[in-house]
């Protein structure tokens, strides 16, 4: 079934350990840091039990034939991708693609995993079935899950056991009848505050003397030893939503997560001290193109909506004509149809594995990580030169409009034909904060590291792309010539 944006709110009430600003968080859902993130995901929530939008963002449960989100969808058909790409978009669009860890995104995940139990099954039979069951329920009760998947940055000339402390990467610490003792720290907890679930895993790769760090497992917000450290809030820094509109909603916050010790049951551990399987889960299974596919989907409404915030500044400066801007709004306009279209090849070029299930085009999902990398930054720094001076000839905030004296002279000189002052400086508020605040930082190292370090996104591509392809075509033409022809 699906839960709404009330009953997600009740069940982050649940003593969850959140430090920000040398103080522990009380009440997650109500913190000026976090509260309108919070708003924000409930209304995801309460986006899928709307009649108009259901029957995109959800199908029925295998388990109870209720409704259940589409992000835990296991694929068996071109069809399922379509349903699922749609009801991913209709999310995406609700929070403008600003917030990368919505619950729809480690979901794909999850889903992934439990696409392909006979891979976990051949390690461990137990941990097989805990992931196939926690997998079920999760889908069932619609669980906010993300993930720890990356040791902090500490010495990455050592690796993870010759580090000056072995608990410094979460790792297993002491192992009981009834479970595991976990300590240590694990990165980046984006969305960690304020979600259900953390899955701690390890993506990076591991090597022998390493199998203690070797696990998958997902604990709960309120385990007890169970810490969020979380970064500045770009919410909490926010003058109002007037000033910055989309920090104030959409910073879904990332952190560093402590292990102290955390005591987890084994029904919740799926990968246990395997350097094999934890590094097989991501891609002998569908679950890195799964999840991706999602962050995909996501970065083409993002640059949808980078798309119409450039349009819109071209309008109200009266350039929309100029062929110039024309030209660099159809550059921009190709970008995010470059997106679109990759989106829509993994559809058309899905494969069907021996279980039935459906990967999404794993050359095209690997290809648009690639150029993701490219793309971002050049359209940020492209709509930063449409807009030019008028980003930072702005009023400090919206008080100034409250001020009789301010005012006037702030609406007879900044207003542009049709966008009275006030138009004008809501827009090009919005445009500095995805281009030029700090939260739009943020966004820009986001996109940058989304998928790994840029060396390790287009090995990616190089290790499946089809160079057959081009070798046959290459070995065509010099056969066509020699030193006689």
């Amino acid at each position: 079934m699906t839960r709404t944006g009330s009953q997600y709110r009740q069940g982050l009430n649940d003593g969850r350990t959140i430090f920000i600003n040398g103080e522990r968080v009380g009440d997650v859902g109500s913190h000026r840091a976090f509260s309108r993130a919070v708003d924000s995901i409930a209304a995801l929530y309460d986006l899928t039990n709307e009649p108009a939008t259901r029957k995109h963002v959800t199908y029925p449960s295998p388990s109870t034939g209720e409704p259940v989100n589409v992000a835990y969808m296991i694929p068996r058909s071109r069809e399922d991708l379509r349903h699922r790409r749609e009801g991913l978009r209709v999310w995406s669009e609700s929070t403008f693609g600003l917030m990368g860890r919505s619950p729809d995104h480690v979901a794909g995940f999850l889903a992934g995993f439990a696409a392909a139990p006979e891979l976990f099954e051949e390690v461990n039979k137990e941990h097989a079935d805990n992931l196939l069951k926690f997998y079920e329920w999760a889908r069932d009760e619609d669980q906010y899950l993300t993930y720890v998947i990356v040791p902090p940055q500490i010495d990455r000339s050592k690796p993870a056991h010759k580090q000056q402390d072995p608990h410094l990467y979460a790792g297993v610490k002491e192992e009981r009848d009834d479970g595991i003792v976990v300590a240590g720290a694990q990165m980046l907890g984006t969305a960690a505050a304020i979600s259900d679930w953390i899955l701690l895993s390890c993506i990076v790769p591991l090597g022998e003397g390493d199998e203690r760090y070797a696990n998958t497992m997902v604990v709960p917000l309120d385990s007890p030893g169970l810490k969020i450290y979380a970064r500045r809030s770009y919410a909490d820094a926010a003058t109002s939503v007037f000033d910055y509109p989309l920090a104030s909603n959409y910073d879904e916050s990332d952190a560093l997560v402590v292990f102290d010790e955390v005591f987890v049951p084994w029904e919740n551990v799926f990968v246990y001290q395997s350097l094999e399987l934890v590094r097989d889960q991501w891609w002998k299974t569908p679950s890195h193109v799964l999840g991706n596919s999602q962050a995909q989907i996501r970065l083409w409404t993002k640059l949808d909506f980078l798309v119409g915030i450039a349009k819109a500044v071209a309008e109200m400066n009266g350039s929309l004509k100029a062929p110039p801007v024309q030209s660099m709004l159809g550059e921009l306009a190709s970008y995010a149809t470059q997106v679109r279209s990759l989106v829509l090849a993994q559809e058309a070029n899905a494969k069907v594995d021996e279980n039935g299930v459906y990967w999404p085009g794993v050359e095209e999902v690997h290809a648009c990580s690639a150029i993701q990398i490219e793309l971002y930054p050049r359209m940020v720094g492209m709509i930063r030169e449409l807009c030019g001076g008028g980003l930072i000839q702005l009023p400090s905030s919206r008080d100034d409009f409250l001020n009789p004296e301010a005012s006037a002279d702030i609406e007879r000189y900044i207003q542009s034909p049709g966008y009275p002052s006030r138009e004008r400086v809501k827009l090009l508020k919005l445009a500095w904060d995805i281009l030029g605040s700090e939260f739009a930082g943020r966004q820009l190292q986001y996109e940058l590291f989304y998928a790994g370090a840029p060396h390790l996104v287009k090995s990616r591509v190089f290790n499946n792309y089809d160079f057959a392809r081009s070798d046959a075509l290459l070995d065509e033409a010099l056969t066509r010539y020699d030193l006689d022809t």
